[in-house]
């Protein structure tokens, strides 16, 4: 999508992620500082190894989206892009979250790779036992999360708290859904229940609340915050469509993960369940055979991808990507202009938007 420059002033350059590695730094330095907890480094040996590689895990090099919409937001109504230590220590409290509940999801989908090295749960221990030690540390860093959020000091930060925990009730009730499609037949599933699920898991949580929760700690009016609402509804929709594209038909260096696991891990996203409602009954019959067969292996997923190209599900997503760019652009479009923040917001999502596989 892109943003006309206003008539009244010339548009800034164009930024994105590379762009913003400045911030992205400032927020990994607060993340590692929220990550050293002093009170916790004589509670026991083991837990203090436990603690060490979930360190290592949670700074791994990554996008960090959500503290940089949160700065984004807080900008947008303050006029410039600045930033203290209290906000630097939300924005990364922000990230500890986005943490815990990756490694939640990690769990749940069995996931094996995530941001170019194993998963937690495959770090610290086998099978059942890694299992349970992962969500042990995710709930521990939802509660420092939520913690360092109030420990800011800044004077809106307790009604940003209850904002996101608000938000984190219908992500579980997104992962709640998303785990029950898993399981379900395809015949069972539509467009508009995946689409929720992506509402849920990924718009409300990924994007709404940082942009939100950024204009709330700047003092932002009930106006703005739910303009910024209608922002992030549209652009995380389009930002998961294209993650499902990226799971099913991108490698592992394209997203830090195994290429196909989608696939592997037999997840109903939006290309699949578009190619099932266009195929024919061999199609569907097709799909449905290798999406549940027990074993799968790189023929099966180069044979999966063909179908999903062959009966337009790609396509139908590449779609729905468009058209939500285009709500977006519009909904940034809507923002007060401040000093060149809506178009750093509009530049800020579109490179997010413009990943490809």
């Amino acid at each position: 999508m892109h943003i006309a420059p206003p008539s009244n002033g010339p548009l800034p350059p164009p930024l994105s992620l590379q762009a913003m590695a400045p911030l992205r730094a400032q927020v990994d330095a607060a993340l590692e500082r929220l990550l050293d907890v002093e009170d916790e480094a004589a509670v026991d040996p083991r837990w203090a190894a436990l603690r060490l590689k979930v360190r290592h895990f949670a700074l791994r090099p990554a996008k960090r989206v959500r503290p940089l919409l949160l700065l984004a937001g807080h900008a947008l109504v303050r006029g410039q892009l600045g930033v203290s230590g209290g906000l630097l220590g939300f924005a990364a409290a922000l990230e500890l979250l986005h943490t815990f509940l990756l490694i939640h999801d990690d769990v749940a989908d069995r996931a094996r790779v995530r941001r170019g090295g194993p998963a937690l749960h495959l770090m610290l221990g086998s099978g059942k036992r890694g299992e349970d030690l992962a969500v042990v540390a995710g709930d521990h860093l939802f509660a420092r999360a939520v913690e360092a959020m109030l420990q800011t000091g800044l004077p809106n930060a307790p009604a940003a708290v209850r904002y996101v925990l608000s938000v984190c009730r219908h992500t579980a009730a997104g992962q709640s859904l998303d785990l029950e499609l898993g399981a379900a037949p395809l015949n069972q599933l539509t467009l508009f229940q995946v689409l929720k699920v992506a509402q849920l898991k990924t718009a409300r949580y990924g994007f709404v609340a940082p942009l939100v929760c950024g204009a709330l700690l700047a003092g932002a009016d009930p106006g703005l915050m739910t303009a910024l609402e209608r922002v992030g509804r549209h652009a995380g929709v389009a930002f998961q469509l294209v993650d499902d594209l990226l799971g099913l038909f991108g490698d592992d260096h394209d997203i830090g993960k195994a290429g196909g696991a989608d696939f592997f891990e037999g997840k109903r996203t939006f290309p699949l369940v578009a190619a099932w409602a266009r195929a024919d009954d061999a199609g569907r019959a097709r799909l449905e055979s290798l999406w549940d067969a027990p074993n799968k292996d790189d023929q099966s997923l180069k044979a999966a991808r063909s179908l999903v190209l062959a009966h337009g599900g790609r396509a139908a997503t590449e779609r729905v990507i468009v058209r939500t760019h285009r709500l977006a652009a519009r909904s940034i479009a809507a923002l007060p202009e401040a000093g060149g923040m809506r178009e750093l917001i509009a530049a800020f999502i579109d490179s997010l938007s413009r990943r490809t596989c």
